[in-house]
């Protein structure tokens, strides 16, 4: 309370000045009517309204931060509030017939009040708007950063499902060809059970910076699970794809990958296969590159 007290000090205390000194006017001016004179169903309802008029003023102030939105509302309100007051004024005090300024304390600031209502409530309007494109780009960025390897800067299997799906409907849009590469490494569960898992996300880490280097600006390459990535080569034959694949495979045999804690050097090697997508969906694919993955593993011997 104190702290509200302090940010809006003067807005409050400007109005309880101009509230009072309506009342002073009207007590100097007129003369106070006799119980039986006052229309009290008037006073609840114009009393009652500049209450009101009040207490949202005290909620809008309480609610939002300073601003150009909240002036406008904050005077839009007051004027209200005021009108209001005045009108309750008169329902309590006799002025002389002569008198016109009343009226137009009466009447006047409800105009001015409304008008600064619909330009504050405009403007709020405009800062919603702004305010629900931010947050709906921020719900679009978790999603998109929950399709995201934890370990790697790529994307994960869901991800490149998606992405799949989008290239294929560009190659068949454009009448272009593509592939998908796999890279998988061998005995990696070795390095995990020797060294720890911590050594082993440190490798796979390496192994994605040292595969995106290889690739090129056109292609996408994300982790499918495991230590077996994943490249997305668009406008891409078999045999193109196959010479990146061998590029790729010899990339990760030439690493000169050092253990953080002793300084080892870590002999990597991977196996690789390549599809050209035909008639196929992303499941199709996939599970076409991974049977041949499966094959070309077979025929490589492992480490000990």
């Amino acid at each position: 309370m104190k702290s509200f007290l302090r940010l809006h000090t003067w807005p409050l205390v400007g109005l309880a000045i101009a509230a009072n000194l309506g009342l002073q006017l009207y007590l100097a001016t007129g003369e106070l009517k006799s119980w039986a004179q006052i229309d009290w169903m008037d006073v609840a309802g114009e009393g009652g309204s500049a209450v009101l008029a009040l207490v949202w003023l005290i909620m809008l102030l309480h609610s939002r931060p300073a601003g150009r939105v909240t002036r406008l509302l904050a005077l839009g309100l007051a004027c209200i509030f005021f009108s209001w007051w005045m009108d309750t004024l008169d329902e309590f005090v006799q002025l002389p017939q002569t008198v016109a300024w009343d009226n137009w304390l009466e009447t006047a600031p409800m105009p001015i009040g409304l008008l600064l209502l619909t330009l504050g409530i405009y403007h709020l309007n405009q800062e919603q708007r702004a305010i629900s494109q931010q947050m709906s780009k921020r719900e679009r960025l978790f999603r998109e950063h929950r399709l995201f390897d934890k370990v790697t800067p790529l994307g994960a299997a869901e991800y490149l499902r998606q992405q799949i799906q989008h290239a294929l409907a560009e190659a068949c849009e454009m009448e272009q060809p593509l592939s998908l590469v796999a890279v998988d490494l061998d005995d990696f569960d070795a390095i995990n059970r020797h060294y720890g898992q911590e050594e082993g996300d440190a490798v796979l880490q390496a192994i994605a910076q040292l595969l995106m280097l290889n690739l090129r600006r056109q292609d996408l390459l994300c982790r499918l699970a495991g230590d077996r990535f994943v490249a997305v080569l668009p406008s891409t034959g078999e045999a193109q794809a196959r010479m990146i694949a061998e590029e790729l495979q010899q990339a990760v045999a030439s690493l000169a990958h050092r253990t953080g804690r002793h300084g080892e050097r870590l002999f990597l090697r991977a196996s690789t296969a390549t599809v050209m997508a035909l008639e196929d969906d992303p499941e199709q694919l996939l599970r076409r590159l991974n049977l041949g993955l499966a094959q070309a593993k077979q025929r490589l011997p492992r480490c000990a």
